[in-house]
């Protein structure tokens, strides 16, 4: 008989919305109520936003499965030791999670935002999902949240939409940025002059809007071109709307 239908544990992606608590769907407010391990992504000494949305819904004697990044900003990420540190944590991740599922217990690993969109916890699906039962839960994303609670249109009839890391060298968010109707710049952080000299050179700096902490506490939003020059703190999204020949 396969692992796959041997075991009784099972591995959920559970994506817990954008920060406010509320955006929790009640299929991913179950999954956390009943599942015995809750693990989470989060850097080696910080507290884990995740964990924190969904602590209220966890069931008293809960076990608890901090995953601890070695290395995040660091070292830049096209560097050998960083892919090597990373992979290997990932893969340990992964037999950490895999030794409860053994076990016969329900692993429940909570992302931000979407599971499978830009979250670690599709490091753990790729290594598992063949080995294991697995589910994933959709969470809110945080560009929607952030388009909602700006009261911003994003995209509308044949308007194409680009997702960006700004990560991206320079010279390829202009490009990116020239052929896209509208965008969603992430990753953001230490990278925010370099996105706003390539919105500039694209001529959308005008329509860009900067979102910090979308739907959390202490959230705000500003025109780009209205924002000082020092880095942005980790949940900022850069958006510019789509959807210019509207009335």
């Amino acid at each position: 008989m396969s692992a796959l239908s041997s075991t009784r544990g099972r591995l959920v992606g559970v994506g817990v919305g954008p920060g406010d608590p509320e955006l929790l769907t009640l299929k991913a407010v179950r999954a956390l109520q009943e599942t015995d391990v809750v693990a989470y992504f989060a850097k080696l000494g910080n507290g884990s936003v995740a964990r924190r949305i969904a602590a209220p819904h966890l069931r008293a004697g809960t076990v608890e499965l901090p995953l601890g990044y070695p290395v995040t900003t660091e070292i830049h990420r096209h560097d050998d030791a960083y892919r090597h540190a990373i992979a290997g944590f990932y893969d340990a991740a992964a037999e950490e999670v895999a030794a409860h599922i053994e076990a016969g217990r329900h692993v429940a690993v909570l992302s931000e935002g979407d599971p499978l969109f830009y979250g670690s916890y599709m490091h753990l699906h790729v290594r598992l999902a063949l080995r294991y039962r697995a589910e994933v839960i959709p969470g809110v994303t945080g560009m929607s949240g952030c388009w909602s609670q700006a009261g911003t249109p994003i995209a509308q009839g044949d308007d194409v939409l680009s997702v960006l890391p700004g990560t991206l060298d320079e010279d390829v968010l202009i490009r990116r940025l020239m052929q896209a109707d509208a965008a969603v710049i992430m990753k953001v952080g230490r990278n925010l002059p370099k996105i706003r000299r390539a919105l500039a050179v694209a001529g959308r700096l005008p329509r860009a809007l900067y979102v910090e902490r979308g739907t959390m506490e202490g959230s705000h939003a500003i025109p780009l071109a209205e924002r000082g020059e020092e880095p942005a703190p980790y949940f900022a999204i850069v958006l510019v709307p789509g959807w210019e020949g509207r009335a």
